[in-house]
């Protein structure tokens, strides 16, 4: 990067409890927490506003943050005890979820200075915590570009037609929105993937990106649309596998220090795809949400 550009990544932090045949076993979680995670693994300065309790699962995933670089903000110990997301991963490495889950944010919060802020998954639409995600980033918006990740859970975020309007206020107020297909089904149901990535962009922000499992990525912005082929792996699950994507995705963007982080043409967007979908594939190949490092991501 030109100068180091500051992220605040905003939403839940969990603990994963991830089933197999194989057995059980605990692993540090959720969306906002694994971008997080990524985002410092690849260089980025990056603080964390979330919600942990003081017991072993909160500490557990704040030495994780804190050893990739994360500042976690001091107003984030505010749970009586740290959320869960229960995954029973298939054959195929899909991962099914059950959640037993907080979501609160303190009404007064110091926030670092920040040049982006990411926001995302549950903590954008469940209550009592959702509308303050949504009020900090019309504030921040004037003075940081902003990211979304909806990654939507069904059985959180309410009747689809209500999450809809919420993501489509938080659409329009960003810069860049990533989503998988599935998320686009739940929104759009009657529209194709495209149509509904285009839907998404006349909403307002610069860059849609929409993952696509195992047939790749489909980026779209003013500048037109690009198909990314997935990279080659062995798959041993896909827990975090979109995480790293945006995380990627939103290193390559902001190294590209564009206005609004849009990108110059298709040849830039491309490469951002490219990047994020190398990253992605890192993750689906080892066990849990363990995004690449700087130098492991640059290597392949």
């Amino acid at each position: 990067m030109a100068r180091a550009l500051n992220v605040l990544t905003v939403g839940e932090a969990l603990t994963d409890i991830i089933c197999t045949r194989d057995g059980r076993w605990e692993h540090p979680g959720g969306s906002p927490a694994n971008v997080a995670l990524g985002l410092a693994r690849l260089g980025v300065p990056t603080s964390f506003l979330t919600a942990l309790g003081r017991d072993a699962r909160g500490e557990a995933i704040a030495a994780r943050l804190a050893g990739a670089g994360v500042e976690i903000l001091p107003e984030s110990w505010s749970l009586a005890s740290t959320s869960t997301a229960s995954a029973q991963i298939t054959d195929d490495g899909a991962a099914h979820y059950e959640f037993d889950l907080a979501w609160e944010l303190p009404a007064e919060v110091e926030l670092p200075v920040a040049d982006h802020v990411h926001v995302g998954s549950v903590a954008a639409f469940l209550a009592p915590g959702a509308d303050r995600v949504e009020e900090l980033v019309r504030e921040l918006r004037e003075v940081a570009t902003v990211s979304f990740d909806p990654n939507i859970r069904p059985a959180l975020v309410g009747p689809a037609s209500q999450a809809r309007e919420r993501f489509e206020r938080l659409a329009a107020l960003a810069d860049v929105v990533k989503l998988s297909d599935e998320d686009a089904q739940y929104l759009y149901p009657r529209l194709e993937v495209g149509e509904g990535a285009g839907a998404i962009l006349a909403l307002g922000p610069r860059v849609v990106a929409l993952t696509l499992g195992a047939r790749g990525s489909l980026l779209v912005s003013g500048s037109g649309s690009v198909e990314v082929e997935p990279v080659p792996t062995t798959v041993v699950d896909t827990v975090g596998a979109g995480d790293s994507y945006m995380s990627a995705l939103l290193h390559a963007l902001l190294a590209a220090d564009r206005p609004r982080l849009e990108p110059s043409g298709s040849d830039e967007l491309a490469a951002a795809g490219a990047y994020a979908a190398r990253a992605a594939a890192i993750t689906v190949s080892r066990a849990g949400a363990e995004p690449p490092a700087l130098l492991e991501e640059l290597s392949r």
